[in-house]
């Protein structure tokens, strides 16, 4: 194996000793929260294939794998039968071949193997020398790995290896932050209320009162196990977790051959419109940024890479998008918005200044609340806002219906308000309210707890 890959295949020299070796899982190691993802059980075990798995910058992808490769060590496989390429050292796929073929030349005969390219985006023409080990049978035992932080490559991988996938009854994996409900996993409060979920008026108070306090921390950190392990250690998220983050996304959008300033001004202009109806052409008519499709195409590409969450307005009889209405922009957990105000608008001490007076502002608290509810009914259904007479924040199809949200995260709630969402029968509010109740017809739910049961 060509040495500068060796850092992270420690386990070559010592599988025993791997969990203590490798960067990523030695790291994890020291922080006091630590996270196993339940994707772990779902990831191939012996049915060959190219599986992809994607997600966004800084969501733990690499960890991910790197705990895949304990696992299969601690289940008896040759540890010269597994191997991880980082795709940022590879330059085109001449090289990713040579590597690959050097791998599985190496492995042990008759056995299956595990092969993992990170980030093989980075890697000029990546899909040519997957498709020609497929082709070629070199792929008849392994489970290839591909990851990528731009989500536009898993689209390319289903296309470009048809009949090449394998077997397994998924493929592709998606990664994303810490969901509420495991950011409470990590101190295993959500086994207590297993059962219980469901009819919120059987839940303790003082258990009501800590899954509050708990949502309350989460809107500051978001889902980032970084930010999460911060404000755990240091009752803050760091200056420099912000910047790690925000330096990312720039750098992977000037790789892109996009402009900087034009990110600047786009990422500006959602923070500013943050979870309200815009067009392309309104934002583009505030910014210097001469064509409402560059616009939609900055905003595209920060979509691709999982940053932002695109909220179209539904056509109710046809349960999808309509494509002349306005649309909602806001960032896939409350931590990339946190990093990109702290980009925007460099503090002194961005936690207080920012993150905190955002949260305790009421306007902000609502649309960072609004967000996060959409960002995770996002992850497991198409989802949208209604817009009609009235406008009803969210509205998720599922079951082949839709069925709309209203999100009040106020100590009050106006009936007047609430005159759209009395029109649905299957409507409910998500209110601040940690009892639940009715308005005008329409359920009242608690919203923290609601949230727990997204994607159940």
């Amino acid at each position: 194996m060509d040495p500068r890959f060796l850092p992270h295949n420690s386990h070559l020299a010592d599988p025993g000793r791997f969990e203590e070796t490798d960067p990523q899982l030695r790291h994890l190691a020291g922080r006091p929260l630590q996270h196993r993802s339940s994707l772990l059980d779902r990831l191939p075990a012996s049915v060959p294939g190219i599986y992809s798995l994607g997600g966004g910058r800084q969501t733990g992808k690499s960890t991910l794998l790197k705990q895949w490769m304990a696992d299969r060590l601690r289940n008896g496989v040759p540890p010269a039968a597994i191997a991880y390429f980082s795709g940022e050292l590879i330059d085109d796929h001449h090289s990713l071949l040579l590597h690959m073929e050097e791998h599985l030349a190496a492995a042990p005969e008759e056995q299956f193997n595990y092969l993992i390219v990170d980030e093989v985006t980075y890697i000029r023409d990546w899909d040519r020398a997957v498709k020609y080990a497929a082709d070629a049978g070199r792929l008849a035992q392994t489970a290839l790995m591909i990851t990528g932080s731009d989500l536009a490559f898993i689209q390319d991988a289903r296309m470009r290896f048809p009949g090449r996938r394998g077997d397994a009854t998924v493929a592709d994996f998606h990664l994303y932050p810490l969901s509420f409900r495991e950011y409470l996993m990590l101190d295993g409060r959500v086994s207590e209320l297993e059962g219980h979920l469901e009819q919120p008026s059987r839940i303790p108070a003082e258990t009501v009162d800590a899954i509050y306090s708990a949502f309350a921390r989460y809107l500051l950190h978001g889902g980032y196990l970084t930010a999460i392990n911060d404000f755990a250690e240091f009752g803050a998220v760091r200056n420099s977790t912000l910047a790690t983050y925000s330096d990312w996304i720039r750098g992977d959008v000037l790789k892109r051959g996009r402009r900087e300033p034009y990110l600047r001004e786009v990422l500006g202009a959602i923070v500013k419109r943050y979870a309200t109806q815009v067009t392309w052409n309104s934002l583009a008519a505030d910014l210097s940024i001469d064509h409402p499709r560059t616009v939609a195409d900055y905003v595209a590409l920060l979509e691709r890479m999982d940053a932002v969450v695109v909220l179209p307005a539904l056509l109710e009889d046809k349960l999808a998008a309509a494509p002349k209405k306005a649309r909602k922009l806001m960032f896939s957990d409350p931590f990339i918005l946190h990093a990109v105000r702290a980009w925007l608008a460099p503090q002194n001490n961005p936690f207080e200044r920012q993150i905190l007076a955002a949260t305790q502002d009421p306007a902000w608290a609502s649309r960072i609340v609004e967000a996060t509810v959409a960002s995770h009914l996002h992850r497991f259904h198409p989802t949208y806002y209604i817009k009609a007479q009235g406008e009803v924040d969210v509205a998720y199809v599922r079951g082949g219906r839709f069925w709309p949200v209203e999100i009040k995260w106020t100590s009050q709630l106006r009936p007047k308000a609430l005159k759209q969402i009395a029109r649905y029968g299957n409507g409910a509010i998500w209110s601040k309210d940690q009892r639940t109740g009715a308005i005008n017809g329409v359920q009242t739910l608690p919203l923290p707890i609601q949230l727990l049961l997204v994607g159940e």
